[in-house]
């Protein structure tokens, strides 16, 4: 369940506190949620602080950007750099064991930035708008991550994406990747997405054909386990903006990303 600002405005303060330490690749109980009988922070004010800490400002199409010197910016720079000092050690130790080393990405806010779309729907979630955004295939990518995924490939690395995205939005997640630089393994072998009408044997559990009652944590583990026990890699980074794209194991390090914009349970 995505929340929106609004839902979860006490909350969403703790996700960029938090992403140093979750970013490094360290174990954390998770999101904490917004229960507390106090008064909670003003949206206002908290707008104002998401603004500048992207350092949100419009380009000349008068699309929301991100600036390349803000902390956020900072913050994906500082994570990027240990992932990919673990990467390279990490592929180094798998292939000498004769394993198969592979890395999962999120799309959204790990690969492709929706910043203007919570501007210009101050933070709300609609899912015909959203479809509609997706479907543009113009979103920018959160820096440095497009890097990151050519990089891990570069180390002899499998790449997998392992997305809340529909099936019906492949074709323009596949655009917008292409776009943005990146264009590895973007095949339906590689890319997971979710397919409510005819869900993988290996989820079983939580989703039948016509029938979907999986959580976030169970679809996006469960994909990550059938990459490691039935396709046979060792998934040896995990990446993706909210606790629920890391939860559930069956990857050797995690690494979050920041995004106070919403939060997904």
């Amino acid at each position: 369940m995505r929340k929106s600002l609004k839902a979860a405005a006490a909350g969403a303060a703790c996700v960029v506190a938090g992403a140093a330490l979750y970013g490094a690749g360290a174990a954390t109980a998770g999101q904490s949620t917004a229960n507390s009988t106090h008064e909670p922070y003003n949206i206002g004010l908290l707008v104002k602080d998401i603004d500048t800490y992207y350092g949100t400002a419009a380009d000349s199409q008068g699309v929301y950007q991100a600036s390349p010197d803000s902390p956020y910016a900072k913050d994906l720079a500082r994570i990027d750099a240990a992932a990919t000092s673990a990467i390279d050690k990490a592929a180094r130790k798998a292939h000498h064991r004769g394993e198969k080393p592979a890395v999962v990405f999120d799309i959204d806010d790990t690969l492709l930035l929706s910043l203007d779309y919570e501007k210009r729907y101050n933070y709300t979630y609609n899912g015909t708008t959203w479809a509609d955004y997706v479907n543009r295939a113009d979103r920018p990518a959160v820096f440095g991550s497009p890097e990151l995924v050519r990089y891990a490939a570069s180390r002899g690395v499998e790449v997998f994406y392992n997305s809340g995205l529909s099936e019906a939005q492949r074709t323009a997640a596949v655009q917008n990747l292409k776009k943005v630089g990146a264009d590895v393994n973007l095949d339906a072998d590689h890319m997971f997405l979710k397919d409510k009408a005819a869900p993988p044997a290996y989820l079983k559990d939580c989703a039948t054909p016509g029938t979907w009652t999986c959580t976030t944590v169970q679809y996006k583990a469960g994909t990550r386990r059938h990459i490691e026990k039935d396709l046979g890699y060792e998934i040896i980074a995990n990446f993706g903006d909210q606790y629920s794209d890391l939860d559930g194991g069956y990857a050797d390090r995690t690494y979050k990303l920041p995004n106070p914009t919403y939060f997904v349970s």
